[in-house]
């Protein structure tokens, strides 16, 4: 038991204060004034020279014991070294000179990483010292951003966050790198809806971090295709001891390690391991040359942050985190206050996916449980069992006159699946079974068993003229075959037949009777997005014609960090629709219901919608082309269309007005959603030697490419 004699001396001790550090930007004075460096005083207090950097920027604090040792140091210099004095005649007199008015608060502008080419390239030393300054709006929760990667160099572990900010990280173990994560770290982000909730901060792993937490740097065959480590690992058994849980996934490439939520309180950190394959390079990194594996962390932190802050923290893959991007800005819940009680309770949301609905046996994929017993095995669905609405995969031959132009000229549409999917108005609830020759409705989402094959395009007037039919795809088909029959189409599909000017008679149809544009702000989220990155890359909105052009051909160049960034923004577009209709992968057996089917956002109504809508957008200006300029395509991969042409530019073949504008209606060049940019350009004759060595006509729209991540859908 104490004396009262060391009580006191204790009380004492605390009535003169503890110690005080000087101001981060004294500490840099002092010991640039005793001429030591960073270096040098790093090695004195055994800590790293970043360590000492932050110290200095006031981004970091030591601890116990360098923080006694240090400020010892400090206190000696401060007596050493004092702060210079103003000379008396410099003072300003407080009597007869005025007050001078404040001057104006200019915000700091934040560092950017200069994307032009003349710009000089930066050391790795300034990537990794540059700071940041945070945003007036920025959430004080999540000062540091999103997401970290953590890493280890010379024996000390550092999270590398946005805006080049490095944080010292004491943990010496994984759940305690997961408490700090929740309480020093400043990670997360804010929600995107008033209704949603906050974005759970993202720890992403290095080699060197994961050999420092006992993790295996590559996964085994069978901890590969189980997707995880077993629950034998001794990570995972360190985290259960712990009071820490894992979700289904476990502890795999992408880990949710998390406590019960206290209140509103989120108690839950991401892991992303890119060593088990986290990040595939078909998503976020350049397949041809992959980049990420040598990436330093600071440039890896700028990447996947420059994305969090733009698109959301990733929540997996670039498609998981674009469907997981719909829910966040479509919340389907939320709080509401009970007048009677007092007390808030659950709401849905009526422009969101509130609840998991029925399904219908012509929209869902041929191992659905409802289609059990259904068919004989191995039964192809024809048009009249199965909604067929995908992207085009057409190609013609080419004519005689065709065959002397020189070139084939490939365009490709931005972000076409965003693109179809802005003001789509797609069905929220469950579906209407609707019989008997129902009259065809609009405005109403859904599927119809309606016979098109009377629809002729050789009829179809537009502007006053007509096209050749036959050298264009039907709107109808994938594969651009005209119909032979009754067969189910998506709501946009018919409605295009109507405005070509036929009738349409319905057999029967499923509809959906609650609607909205459920995907509208999705798609701005991701247009702003795109639209951004670009940007940094040299290409503007406000761009056109030559100078579209010269700038797309210099963007991969400009930053290849931010040309990945453009091309995970488009693969997160088209995997979020993808995911709408998400296929069984082998997880259960045929007919056996797969962990997808109980989402909410399960609806391949709205994927069938959204492609339709693709399709017919794009057919829409086929035509208007073909009437323009008696132009017409050879062949359509998805979003990227071949035309002959008699010089290597889009600029040679695309029509324009007598003032030099593109004709209304035509494919316009740009770098927005719905635009086109240049693909490629190969010879009539090259076309021809393809044709004959594969001994016949074959679809060479992804053959033709000058930039090898452009034509693969977007």
């Amino acid at each position: 038991m104490p004396t009262e004699e060391e009580l006191f001396a204790a009380v004492d001790t605390l009535l003169a204060g503890e110690p005080r550090m000087p101001a981060p930007a004294e500490r840099a004075r002092l010991r640039e004034a005793a001429g030591i460096t960073q270096a040098r005083l790093a090695q004195v207090l055994q800590t790293t020279t970043q360590s000492v950097k932050n110290w200095e920027t006031g981004r970091a604090e030591p601890r116990p014991p360098r923080r006694q040792a240090y400020q010892r140091l400090l206190d000696g210099w401060a007596q050493q070294f004092p702060p210079e004095e103003a000379p008396e005649s410099f003072r300003a007199d407080p009597v007869t000179l005025p007050e001078p008015a404040p001057p104006a608060q200019t915000p700091a502008a934040p560092e950017r990483h200069d994307t032009r080419p003349t710009a000089p390239p930066r050391t790795r030393e300034e990537r990794r010292t540059a700071r940041k300054p945070a945003s007036p709006t920025t959430d004080r929760r999540f000062e540091n951003g999103p997401l970290a990667v953590i890493d280890v160099e010379d024996g000390q572990v550092l999270a590398y966050c946005v805006g080049g900010l490095v944080l010292d990280v004491p943990a010496k173990s994984l759940p305690s790198l997961v408490d700090w994560t929740l309480t020093e770290a400043g990670l997360g982000q804010a929600r995107h809806h008033r209704n949603g909730r906050d974005g759970d901060p993202l720890l992403v792993l290095t080699t060197a971090a994961l050999e420092r937490y006992g993790l295996p740097t590559a996964l085994s065959d069978e901890e590969r295709r189980a997707g995880r480590l077993p629950d034998s690992h001794k990570a995972v058994k360190q985290l259960t001891r712990t009071d820490w849980k894992l979700t289904r996934r476990g502890l795999g490439p992408w880990a949710r390690i998390y406590r019960p939520a206290e209140g509103a309180k989120r108690n839950c950190v991401q892991l992303c391991i890119p060593a088990w394959n986290a990040l595939d390079a078909r998503e976020w990194d350049d397949r041809n040359a992959p980049r990420l594996p040598s990436m330093h962390p600071a440039d890896l932190a700028r990447y996947l942050g420059a994305y969090a802050q733009r698109v959301m923290t990733p929540r997996g893959t670039a498609a998981v985190t674009g469907l997981e991007l719909m829910t966040a800005l479509r919340p389907p819940t939320r709080a509401e206050k009970d007048p009677a009680t007092g007390e808030f309770t659950r709401a849905l949301n009526d422009d969101a996916l509130t609840a998991v609905y029925d399904v219908v046996e012509c929209e869902v994929p041929d191992e659905h449980p409802l289609l059990k017993g259904r068919f004989a095995r191995h039964h192809l669905r024809t048009p009249a069992e199965m909604l067929m609405e995908e992207p085009y995969d057409w190609c013609r031959p080419l004519t005689d006159e065709e065959c002397m132009r020189q070139y084939l000229v490939a365009i490709d549409i931005n972000m076409s699946f965003a693109a179809a999917a802005n003001g789509l108005t797609v069905g929220l609830n469950g579906p209407t079974h609707l019989t008997g020759n129902p009259p065809f409705d609009p405005s109403l989402p859904g599927s119809w068993l309606v016979d098109l094959s009377h629809v002729d395009l050789s009829r179809v007037e537009i502007d006053g003229r007509t096209v050749d039919g036959d050298r264009l795809p039907s709107p109808f088909t994938p594969k651009g075959d005209r119909p032979t029959g009754p067969a189910w189409y998506a709501t946009p599909t018919v409605a295009y037949a109507v405005e070509l000017g036929y009738e349409v008679a319905p057999v029967e149809a499923y509809v959906r009777t609650r609607t909205g544009r459920y995907l509208d702000a999705w798609y701005k989220r991701l247009r702003d997005a795109y639209v951004t990155t670009m940007a940094d890359l040299g290409v503007t909105t406000g761009m056109g014609g030559t100078e579209f052009l010269q700038a797309m051909a210099r963007s991969r160049e400009t930053d290849p960090t931010m040309a990945l960034l453009a091309g995970a923004i488009k693969a997160t577009a088209k995997g979020g629709i993808g995911k709408l209709r998400q296929r069984n992968r082998g997880q259960v057996p045929y007919y056996e219901p797969w962990p997808a089917l109980e989402r909410e956002t399960w609806r391949p109504d709205i994927r069938a919608a959204v492609l339709a809508n693709q399709r017919i957008g794009l057919h829409r200006k086929l035509m208007k082309t073909a009437a323009a300029a008696d132009l017409y395509p050879v062949a359509i991969g998805t979003d990227a269309v071949v035309y002959p042409s008699p010089g290597p530019s889009p600029l040679d073949v695309l029509p324009h007005t007598p003032e030099g504008k593109p004709v209304p209606g035509t494919f316009r060049l740009g770098i927005s959603p719905g635009m086109v940019k240049h693909q490629g350009t190969r010879t009539v004759l090259w076309a021809e030697e393809q044709f004959e060595e594969q001994g016949g006509v074959f679809n060479i729209t992804n053959h033709i490419k000058t930039d090898p991540a452009a034509g693969e859908g977007e």
